[in-house]
């Protein structure tokens, strides 16, 4: 599968003019997928700048570029600080971060991502990993799943949703894309049906792959691996992950916890790039529909 159809980058021209790259830094995409950033990124180095590009999913190395200036790292963003230390690299210039879920993951219906086709119900980013959607729709209670719900969508009936898979399974596992599908559809809105699965599934997704931990625990180390004046560049598709992002860039802080100096000043350790987060022009929407919720945010380590 080449890379052109593996995933369209969002906002890209934005993001790396957001980086604002310089041809002998050191860089990071902490989420290569297509290596559509990537390639970018690498466009405007020289030949004694590099970049790291990190992937949770084996199968995106078959998009690595052929460049000296390019190192593959198969692993979560989470564990960056530790990667960076065992490649000898104190501190980075920027670091890019697009945490949206790729072309290839929701049309390889294999890896059952999406309700759209029938498929052992999966979702593992990274294959290796010991929990499946079909795990936790095998083995959460209802109050587990409907707290699941609670966290990381909007469903109005988050309860109901719970209790729906609940009984569903004591009659046929909840094994397939279709079945959870069928298990929730009745506890679902029918105006809203398609958005809401889509919440469903989204949130089975964040569980299985801890996506949540894994960016509080990378946006906590991006303090220390940039230099001053580094920028951190963070797209982000759904209201949970882009209000972390808003408040760590904001604040300094997950939470959004302002602490303040002496004259009311917040004392954070970033200056906001981007007051207002950038989104896709209307063109862009249109070559690119997944890219409509995207938001681009950047911070510059002061």
């Amino acid at each position: 599968m080449t890379a052109e159809v593996y995933h369209i980058p969002a906002l890209l021209s934005d993001s790396i003019n957001g980086l604002n790259i310089k041809p002998n830094g050191i860089y990071a995409d902490v989420t290569f997928g297509g290596g559509g950033h990537s390639r970018a990124i690498l466009e405007n180095l020289g030949p004694d700048g590099h970049l790291y590009g990190f992937d949770r999913d084996k199968e995106a190395f078959g998009n690595a570029p052929d460049d000296s200036r390019f190192t593959f790292v198969h692993s979560n963003f989470r564990y960056i600080p530790n990667f960076m230390r065992f490649h000898g690299v104190k501190h980075l210039d920027g670091i890019l971060a697009d945490l949206g879920v790729s072309f290839h993951h929701f049309d390889d219906a294999s890896r059952g991502f999406s309700f759209r086709n029938d498929a052992p119900l999966d979702m593992r980013m990274n294959q290796n990993g010991s929990l499946t959607a079909a795990d936790i729709a095998a083995n959460y209670s209802e109050e587990q799943l409907a707290t699941l719900f609670r966290t990381y969508t909007d469903l109005k009936r988050p309860g109901a949703v719970a209790k729906a898979i609940v009984a569903a399974r004591t009659q046929n596992p909840v094994d397939t894309t279709f079945r959870l599908a069928d298990a929730v559809r009745p506890a679902l809105n029918p105006k809203s049906e398609k958005k809401e699965l889509a919440q469903v599934f989204q949130a089975f997704r964040i569980e299985v792959n801890g996506e949540m931990d894994a960016l509080k625990r990378f946006l906590q180390s991006t303090v220390k691996l940039l230099k001053p004046g580094g920028r951190l560049a963070i797209i982000t598709y759904h209201s949970i992950e882009d209000r972390m992002v808003k408040n760590f860039m904001k604040t300094g802080n997950i939470e959004g916890k302002e602490d303040k100096d002496f004259f009311g000043r917040v004392s954070t350790p970033w200056k906001l790039i981007t007051r207002s987060p950038i989104v896709p022009s209307e063109a862009e929407v249109e070559q690119n529909p997944r890219s409509r919720s995207a938001k681009l945010r950047i911070a510059e380590l002061v």
